[in-house]
Order: C-alpha cells, then structure tokens, then sequence
C-alpha cells in the first residue's frame, strides 16, 4: 500500500514537471510573439492616414479586444486553478473551448496589430498568434491524453481544440481560488497592455521620419 502511494505521489511530481515544461514553452512562444509584433509595430504602417476614422478606430476596437484578451485569460486561470496536472477541467470557458487561454491570447494579439489601424495587421497578428500556439497544443495534449485517458479522449471529442462553441457552455467548479497563479497570468498579459503607450510613440517617430516605413497594412 505505501509503495503504490509512493508510486502515485512521484507520478504526479512527474506529470507537474511535465505540464511545466509545456507551461513555460508556452511562455517562452509568447515572448517571441511579442518580440516579432513589436519589430512589425516599429517599421509597419497602415494604408490609412494616422488621424483618419478608419485609422482611429480600428486602434479603438484593437484597445478593447485587448482587454478581452486580458480578462478571458484571468478567467480561464480562475477555473484552471493549477487542476490542469490532477483533473480534466470541462466548465467555464474550458466548456467551449479546450484552449480558452490560448484563444484569449489570439484575441489580445488581434488588438495588438490593430494599433497599426489595420484590419489587415490585426488578422495576421491573430493567425500567426494561434499558429504558433497551435504547435504548443499538440505537445499538451499528447501529455493529457497519457495522464487522464479516456476521461480526456471524451473531452477532446466533445469541446473543439480552439473555436469555441458556446453552445456547449456549463458554469462549472472553479476549484480552490490560486492567487499565485492568477497574479502570473495577469503579468503574462499586461504584456500586451503596458505597451500601448509604445504604440503612439511609434506612431510619433514614423510620422516624424525618425523611424522608417517599410510596409504598409491595407
């Protein structure tokens, strides 16, 4: 008996171990989003001019996407609650999508190419965004799939990977509330938010000619 609780405890420290790695590649993506963003934001532009409608409202739409962003990853965290290693979370946003924390990001990404006021810069922010992601989310589910079985395996057969369907929503358990693990999610995504005001100032050094244009975004 105390061998098999021994043998399930180094199990688990394995399995945290694991979702660790997964966890801090997904980190790691993230940073080199943000680093190819920025350096698209420093030598792109759109094709509207910076004080036009177009222009000024696309960035407007782009700000609150990336609230949304911010706060759908604060609500995927507070279901996730550090259960991703010891259970299958199904509610909340977990009920419609199987990678709420990446879509959210996806969407904050979004917000981030619209500060260009291009509809066209805020897509391919987005795509790229959920394409790199995407290499992240086989790795995890491989690794789910090992630990849960078919409790997982049903799972992945009822909510989709990544375009949620709300029609599936249940409210569900949020679990024991993690203050450390919300607090590092925040700071994963004020990554998006501190650098609106680095946005503007690029703006300023385009249009000042202190920074050159290299593309522009229909």
């Amino acid at each position: 008996m105390l061998n098999e609780v021994q043998s399930a405890r180094v199990e688990q420290a394995q399995a945290k171990r694991a979702l660790g790695r997964y966890q801090h590649a997904r980190r790691m993506v993230l940073a080199a989003l943000v680093v190819v963003m920025f350096a698209a934001l420093l030598f792109g532009q759109s094709a509207f001019p910076p004080e036009s409608v177009p222009h000024e409202t696309i960035e407007m739409v782009g700000v609150l996407l990336i609230f949304l962003g911010i706060v759908g990853r604060l609500w995927s965290t507070l279901y996730i609650g550090g259960r991703k290693s010891s259970e299958v979370v199904t509610g909340g946003p977990y009920s419609i999508t199987r990678n709420p924390l990446y879509v959210f990001s996806s969407i904050a990404a979004a917000g981030v190419g619209a500060q260009m006021g291009s509809i066209t810069a805020a897509i391919g922010f987005a795509v790229i965004c959920a394409a790199a992601f995407h290499v992240v989310i086989l790795r995890e589910e491989k690794f789910l799939k090992e630990a849960f079985g078919t409790p997982f395996q049903a799972y992945m057969a009822r909510v989709p990977r990544f375009f949620p369907k709300l029609s599936l929503y249940q409210e569900g358990d949020t679990g024991s509330f993690k203050p450390r693990l919300l607090r590092t999610t925040l700071l994963d995504g004020l990554v998006f938010l501190v650098a609106l005001p680095f946005f503007e100032s690029i703006d300023g050094a385009q249009q000042s000619g202190i920074l050159p244009v290299l593309f522009r975004f229909p």
